[in-house]
């Protein structure tokens, strides 16, 4: 893989590297929604998920629409809810690797 690519990839994996951000995207995969809306379902400061969406915006994540006063978001390429789901699947094999290796510690403490 080539320098630039990886630069590019790298980028993408910053602009998704916040939790307000992902749980945003999370939301855009059932489709297109307001600004207010999205600050609603999400419980955040409408300045700060503004914030976020603006780095989201800015790394083409996600597009923008107008509609008088009110601004949509909606995914840019409808492959992002792949990427989630991969990731929900590698942080569920992981905590899954946790929990074994949890009890196999557990067992080897000494009864109290």
């Amino acid at each position: 893989m080539s320098t630039p690519v990886a630069e590019v990839k790298a980028e993408l994996f910053k602009a998704l590297a916040h939790p307000i951000r992902v749980r945003a995207l999370e939301v855009l995969v059932r489709g297109e929604c307001s600004v207010g809306a999205l600050a609603e379902q999400l419980d955040v400061e409408l300045s700060h998920l503004s914030h976020q969406l603006g780095v989201l915006r800015r790394a083409r994540v996600v597009s923008t629409r107008r509609d008088g006063s009110v601004v949509y978001y909606s995914l840019r390429d409808p492959r992002v809810s792949q990427l989630l789901v991969s990731a929900k699947q590698i942080v569920l094999s992981m905590l899954e690797d946790s929990a074994g290796l949890i009890e196999a510690l557990a067992q080897e403490l000494p009864a109290r």
